[in-house]
């Protein structure tokens, strides 16, 4: 028996389930946590903000029949033209501001209250030298650090070797250190030894799968997003795609361009790039919807500047005058000219029996005519209507000018997408907020080409976007400079004593503090990565049939999607409870919730793996001799430290009641519990 069903039995059960919460050092108050089964999300003809209020009341659609669901959009499609249709008026700044003025002041607060929350949670360890005394390593520290100094904030300490070695595996890998890495590394009195380790990462599978996730993520790879069905073999392709791309090593630069021109039928894996064009489809609408979403889809995701989903239906003047100086500058004309770069995509699903494999399939392809006509009164943005004697519209690339040279408009684009500034600043930005836990600028998917340039500073009231501008355009150069090759600005990054910075920090801290990035930001763990945690800790995989593979997948990280594992269903539910989004509707995100410690502590995915006949790994641990032995291991092996004094000897003395092997075991499977559900497994600290 043990110890979650030995306190079930002493306790009333309500008392119970929050005598757990409060055991595990987690916040009780009342939270926003989902459903076990949340229900999906309304479906919705496009992203944009300002669609018909019809659009929202429709209800969900959860058929698996495309053919159906084709008849649901039209009737949907047929409601909305005969009524309501999306107008300037609609606009979600005028009607909320505050959702857009406040964004980037709410992911400060919640920077600071997850790292408050954190610090409450986490194991302390013995102090070093302060991370600003240490010689700079590079132009980030140089940054980081100087601003530290002007504004007479102390840094944290440097993490220590356990805590380095532990959050750049997690954040490099999505995986723990293995015990005996763990024992290396800390036997290591080399000084090159970080640096060794953070190569050795870089290069590993591993690497591979958790950065795959990443894409993923950023390039809304999912089989059912609302606009069009993408379905499992599409999802397929994608995810083999960017595995490839993530093997091969090539630049971002690579990426894009592939992207963006990627064409074929896209189920082929040969074709995978082309599931990103299929990305901005816009069913039942006229064909400019879809060039529309497909310049949205593509400034977002490539430029960091989501604000071209504004401007596609109106002006920027009266609607961005307060969030955005680029984007209060722009006409809707301009935004059209960027969106006509994909006027001439064509993407018809292949007419073939239904029983066909490449039945519900699109083959990519570029027609060598056609321009963005100004002709439309139905659909999911305002009427396009000529304006003067424009009737019609042809490329134009922001800023620069830049026009087709000759009939293939979408490679034209991706042409001058990664000569675009902002293509570097954008994932120089969301790579620095992913390993530093906030982004220099944010929001990070609203970034403003006017507020960046610190040689060039914007006019008051205004202000530059980034906490730290200099640096930002110094990362963005160096990205460049690359090649942008994602290994290379990572290992820039985590070499920084900046990023080797303690999550603890002994002075005081305030709201203030946090764009200073003082110390460094605990993240909570993605739902993979717990998932892999446990399973590679024990030593049991998963075994989960994703439809036309050959072979099952044994871990979260090289699930195609969040949907999956669709054969096992209490797993994904287990997945679910950590935010793991849906490449939609839902961002993945790091909100903590009671229903998540519950999981950790009792459901049936954890309980079962910490049962030493089924674990191999128990099992062996189990056979050693020496308590203070197994006490080391199973430190090592759920948390990636050693324990400190007093839990060694908390620890042993729990192992000593054992009367026989089997008491043994029971307690060994005990410790095993309480490490897993202690809180630090669930954070990158």
């Amino acid at each position: 028996m043990n110890k979650y069903h030995r306190m079930q039995n002493t306790l009333r059960p309500s008392v119970f389930l929050v005598a757990l919460a409060i055991a595990a050092g987690f916040d009780t108050e009342p939270v926003h946590r989902p459903l076990r089964h949340p229900q999906p999300e309304p479906r919705k003809l496009s992203s944009h903000p300002t669609r018909p209020k019809a659009f929202l009341l429709k209800s969900p659609i959860m058929l698996s029949s495309g053919k159906l669901k084709d008849m649901l959009r039209s009737l949907t499609l047929m409601i909305v033209v005969g009524s309501t249709l999306a107008s300037a008026a609609d606009c979600t700044y005028r009607l909320n501001p505050d959702l857009f003025r406040g964004a980037h002041q709410r992911s400060v607060s919640a920077t600071y209250e997850r790292t408050l929350q954190a610090a409450k949670l986490l194991p302390g360890a013995k102090a070093s030298a302060l991370a600003s005394e240490a010689p700079p390593r590079s132009f980030i520290d140089e940054e980081i650090f100087g601003k530290l100094a002007a504004a007479n904030v102390p840094s944290a300490s440097l993490a220590t070797d356990e805590e380095f070695l532990r959050r750049v595996t997690l954040d490099l890998t999505g995986r723990l250190p293995a015990p005996s890495d763990i024992r290396a590394f800390l036997a290591d009195d080399s000084t090159t030894k970080r640096d060794a380790v953070i190569d050795r990462l870089l290069a590993s599978p591993a690497f591979n799968d958790r950065w795959t996730i990443w894409l993923g993520d950023l390039l809304e790879n999912a089989s059912f997003p609302a606009l069009f069905d993408r379905r499992e073999e599409g999802v397929t392709a994608y995810q083999s795609y960017l595995k490839n791309f993530m093997a091969r090593g090539s630049g971002f630069r690579d990426l894009a361009f592939e992207l963006v021109t990627g064409s074929g039928n896209h189920f082929d894996a040969s074709a995978g790039a082309a599931n990103f064009p299929i990305t901005g489809k816009t069913n039942m609408g006229p064909s400019q919807d879809t060039y529309d979403n497909m310049l949205v889809k593509s400034s977002t995701m490539f430029l960091g500047m989501s604000q071209y989903d504004c401007l596609l239906c109106h002006n920027g003047r009266g609607h961005l005058d307060q969030v955005n100086l680029w984007g209060a500058g722009k006409t809707r004309l301009e935004a059209q000219r960027m969106a006509a770069f994909f006027s001439r995509l064509n993407m018809p699903s292949r007419n073939v029996p239904t029983n066909d494999f490449y039945h519900y399939s699109y083959d990519i392809s570029d027609k060598t005519t056609g321009t963005y006509d100004l002709n439309t009164n139905n659909g999911n943005r305002p009427n396009r209507t000529p304006v003067g004697d424009v009737k019609s519209l042809t490329p134009v690339f922001r800023e620069t000018g830049d026009m087709p040279a000759d009939a293939n408009w979408r490679k034209s684009f991706a042409n001058s997408v990664w000569r675009d500034p902002m293509f570097s600043r954008n994932f120089a930005n969301r790579l620095w907020r992913e390993m530093f836990g906030m982004g220099l600028a944010e929001p990070f998917d609203m970034l403003d080409p006017d507020r960046l340039d610190p040689a060039n500073p914007p006019p008051a009231p205004w202000t530059l976007q980034a906490t730290h501008p200099v640096l930002l355009e110094k990362l963005a150069g160096s990205f460049s400079n690359s090649d942008f090759n994602l290994r290379s600005f990572l290992r820039l990054l985590v070499q920084s004593n900046a990023y080797q910075m303690s999550s603890r920090y002994d002075g005081p801290w305030t709201l203030d503090s946090v764009p200073l990035f003082a110390r460094h930001y605990p993240r909570r763990l993605m739902a993979e990565e717990i998932h892999d945690a446990l399973v590679l800790a024990t030593g049991i995989p998963g075994s989960y049939r994703i439809k036309n593979w050959t072979n099952p997948v044994t871990l979260a990280m090289q699930l195609p999607e969040p949907a999956e594992p669709r054969s096992d269903g209490n797993t994904a539910s287990f997945l679910n409870s950590f935010l793991r989004g849906n490449r939609d509707s839902q961002p993945r995100t790091q909100n903590l919730s009671i229903l998540q410690r519950l999981n950790i502590m009792n459901d049936a995915f954890v309980l079962n793996r910490l049962k030493i006949p089924g674990s191999p790994v128990l099992q062996t641990i189990a056979k050693m001799p020496d308590d203070a032995a197994v006490v080391d291991e199973v430190f090592l092996l759920f948390l990636a430290r050693m324990p400190r004094d007093a839990e060694k000897q908390n620890a042993l003395t729990y192992l000593g009641k054992a009367q026989n092997t089997a008491d043994r075991n029971g307690l060994i499977e005990d410790l095993a519990w309480v490490c897993v559900s202690k809180a630090e497994f669930l954070f990158s600290y």
